[in-house]
């Protein structure tokens, strides 16, 4: 019998066998779409292409095989030399793994997350490269968008926190300023006609307290801790009203065009606020406009709105700092000379008025910031069409007058501006000392701060109200933690810090609430 040698035959089977498993691993490779997968030459020369590298990248395999994989990568990477680093580090390490933008056929990038894994053969030759590549264009977006979710709660929750400091520190700051300002003010009327240089530097310290006062109005409009009195404002009236303001604050090297429709309807917001934000977008003008240039306030009507808008033909922002131009506390200008206060307060005000700021500007193109603002419901009222609080009290008989407030600095300096008035004084630290007071002497009038601990002067005046029908009743506020509005109707209201004039109106606005002076 002879022997059968069935050595070749069993290679073969093998050679076969290895066949079929390169060829079924070669269809499944081919048939995955969701990775590209391909095979590079030693010098990065592409020699095999699947469907996902087809879906990713657009090419298709005869149009790409034969080509050199550098063709994926940004033309600043390529001219850097990044592709073959790549190739380098995966040979010299045995892996290469990034993300980083790649480039598609069309032109578009994709963010993409690579692997390089070099192939060699069982004696260390190098005879290529096996690339992955996986489009995570979509995840890094969410990502990102996760990312923003995130600051933007960090960020509110940090303006939040710093609103409510903003809101004490400011009322602390009006209390200071308001017995700064009363006691300038005072000094001011005592000194001899004679005295030209102290009344300079009077005038000076007067006008150094009044821009401490501005700011802390914008801390507080950006805390949205102010009371705003919303009203019916004419944005003509109103504009026309502040002609001297603006032309003094604009300076010689612009000029200043106003351009608002005479029969606008009027506007539902807080006439002062008004005023500061018009300043405050004019000076910001002004400021973008180094060797001048022209700035102009219009106006125009659309549905249910009117919408100011005030532009200049300065610098203009780019996009990065327009995105950021109504952020509280950012500004481009120095140190000192700007606080980043003014657009967010302009914003603040559109939006509690229940309207919008928009801002449009590019660089050199100069920027025009519009402001929309609702329509009243009303008509303003023609003895002050503007809206505006008019600081004009008539002459009132002399009074006694109860000065309430837990601050002994206010306390001092309320008490020798009514004392310049002509009007007595009882002082009180608070308001149970107040209302033991109150019953007990013949007081004509009531001038008491709103946030005061224990009892609040809101609080006060209702118990008067009941003890005291019809006594006139001032509530003086450095913020609106507790709104005086919420009060009595017949109190009137006076904003820390206050001039004479401001305290002369009050007087009057209270006697003539309360019914006169008892």
């Amino acid at each position: 019998m002879s022997r059968i040698d069935t050595s070749k035959g069993q290679a073969g089977q093998r050679t076969e066998g290895r066949a079929g498993l390169d060829e079924r691993y070669r269809l499944m490779v081919d048939a995955i779409t969701d990775y590209a997968i391909y095979m590079l030459d030693p010098t990065g020369v592409v020699s095999s292409w699947n469907a996902g590298a087809q879906r990713f990248k657009g090419y298709a395999a005869d149009e790409i095989i034969g080509q050199n994989y550098s063709r994926f990568y940004q033309a600043a990477d390529r001219a850097a030399g990044v592709p073959q680093r790549n190739l380098d580090f995966a040979a010299a390490h045995g892996r290469f793994e990034a993300e980083g933008w790649r480039v598609r056929k069309d032109g578009t990038c994709f963010w993409a997350w690579v692997v390089i894994d070099p192939i060699r053969t069982p004696e260390g030759e190098l005879l290529g490269f096996a690339k992955v590549t996986r489009d995570l264009t979509e995840r890094r977006a969410a990502q990102q968008a996760l990312e923003q979710a995130r600051e933007g709660l960090l960020q509110e929750q940090k303006l939040r926190a710093l609103g409510q400091l903003t809101g004490g520190v400011a009322h602390d700051f009006n209390n200071l300023l308001a017995a700064i300002l009363g006691s300038l003010e005072l000094v001011r009327k005592r000194l001899p006609a004679d005295a030209a240089g102290l009344v300079r530097l009077v005038d000076n310290a007067i006008k150094g307290a009044e821009r401490g006062a501005a700011l802390t109005q914008r801390m507080l409009a950006f805390a949205r801790r102010q009371s705003l009195r919303f009203g019916p404002v004419a944005l003509d009236a109103l504009v026309a009203g502040m002609d001297d303001l603006l032309a003094r604050s604009i300076g010689p090297d612009a000029v200043l065009q106003v351009a608002i429709p005479v029969g606008l309807p009027p506007v539902h917001t807080d006439a002062n606020q008004l005023e500061m934000a018009i300043l405050n977008l004019v000076l910001n003008a002004r400021d973008a406009m180094p060797d001048g240039g022209r700035v102009t306030i219009a106006a125009n009507q659309g549905p249910g709105e009117v919408t100011l808008i005030v532009s200049d033909t300065g610098q203009g922002m780019d996009d990065e700092t327009l995105a950021r131009a109504a952020e509280p506390f950012f500004t481009t200008k120095g140190v000192g000379q700007g606080t980043g206060l003014g657009l967010s307060m302009v914003h603040g005000l559109a939006q509690q008025s229940g309207g919008r700021l928009d801002i449009r500007s590019q660089p050199g193109q100069g920027t025009e910031v519009r402001v929309a603002l609702p329509i009243a419901r009303e008509a303003p009222s023609p003895s002050d069409p503007a809206g505006r609080i008019v600081a004009e009290g008539t002459d009132l008989p002399s009074l006694r007058v109860l000065v309430v407030d837990d601050d002994p600095l206010v306390r001092v300096q309320a008490a020798a501006m009514l004392e310049d008035l002509g009007h007595a004084v009882l002082l009180a630290d608070g308001a149970e000392e107040a209302l033991n007071l109150a019953q007990g002497n013949t007081v004509d009038l009531v001038l008491s701060d709103v946030a005061m601990p224990r009892l609040t002067g809101v609080q006060m005046a209702q118990v008067l109200r009941v003890l005291r029908p019809g006594l006139p009743i001032v509530l003086m506020t450095g913020y609106a933690e507790v709104d005086p509005a919420d009060g009595p109707r017949s109190t009137a209201r006076l904003a820390k810090p206050f001039t004479l004039a401001e305290l002369k109106a009050a007087l009057a606005a209270g006697v003539a609430a309360g019914g006169g002076a008892t």
